[in-house]
């Protein structure tokens, strides 16, 4: 095993076949986000998204996908050219994993990859117990979607953080406030084929916890880019309160613990909600104004 390997995994507490599959694609996504720092592709776009949350911020759910949103709008962006670097990187340190591009069926903004590999042969690697290994079936496949937003909502702002694993190396993101905002809208508008997405619940309750300032400015943007709001009349605190409370008045509680509970190892912490817990985690939201530039 690549020390720099050796070290990533040691913080982990790995005692199953899950804890470990999730160790190993955690050090992936930290290997892919070099590849891309030396690709330079942070000078063109920013890390946001749950796994940002989860990687740069230490928030206690695990996350599947990279996501990224360009700087500026830019239709003839091409995640392909950043591809060859990305798996030069993750075979330096010893992965065996390819970049496939993702043919759109339909048009949209979303420039989209897959990282895939073979999932026994990257546990090996690690230097997994032979026994965990041996419970993965022969060709399951280990995919890290990453996806880059080519016509993102104006409004957000980043800043620079620093990973010091697998060496160090600068990651663009959008800071909190920013991020905050798109967890929101995915919470308030998106539906997910019918289904609760727990996991934007357990997003809510972190940030109010740990970093409770809100970009509103970034959230109505990014309502306007999808339709859900028109006009002059700028999104206050009063409509965002009606907002989030109708959102947890639909809440289906039961939905919402069933879809997070896989990706948190302390399932004791989903106890709690309730739609007064909500209500409550709700109203400890800060408006901030972040100066863009």
């Amino acid at each position: 095993m690549h020390d720099a390997i050796e070290r990533m995994l040691a913080k982990y507490d790995t005692k199953s076949v899950d804890d470990t599959v999730r160790a190993l694609r955690e050090i992936i996504q930290e290997t892919a986000l070099l590849g891309l720092w030396r690709a330079r592709f942070f000078e063109h776009a920013a890390f946001y998204g749950g796994t940002a949350l989860r990687i740069l911020h230490g928030i206690g759910r695990f996350s599947e996908d990279l996501d990224f949103s360009l700087l500026q709008p830019n239709p003839e962006f091409s995640l392909e050219r950043f591809s060859a670097a990305l798996e030069v990187e993750v075979r330096a340190f010893g992965f065996n994993l390819r970049v496939e591009s993702v043919n759109k069926s339909v048009e949209s903004a979303v420039q989209s990859a897959f990282l895939k590999a073979n999932t026994r042969n990257e546990l090996l690697v690690i230097e997994a117990d032979e026994r965990i290994a041996r419970n993965i079936p022969p060709g399951q496949v280990l995919k890290i979607k990453i996806e880059v937003d080519t016509d993102p909502p104006p409004g957000f702002v980043t800043t620079t953080r620093y990973l010091l694993q697998p060496i160090p190396f600068a990651v663009r993101c959008y800071t909190l406030p920013s991020l905050f905002a798109g967890k929101l809208h995915a919470l308030l508008f998106r539906r997910w084929n019918n289904r609760v997405k727990g996991r934007d619940w357990y997003d809510l309750v972190w940030y109010a916890a740990h970093h409770p300032q809100l970009n509103l400015y970034h959230l109505e943007q990014r309502i306007r880019q999808t339709g859900q709001w028109s006009g002059d009349a700028r999104l206050t605190r009063e409509r965002f309160d009606e907002l989030i409370n109708d959102a947890i008045d639909r809440l289906d509680l039961d939905q919402a613990r069933q879809d997070v509970a896989p990706f948190v190892k302390d399932r004791q912490v989903l106890a709690i909600w309730s739609k007064e817990f909500f209500r409550d985690v709700a109203a400890r939201i800060v408006i901030v104004e972040e100066q863009v530039g």
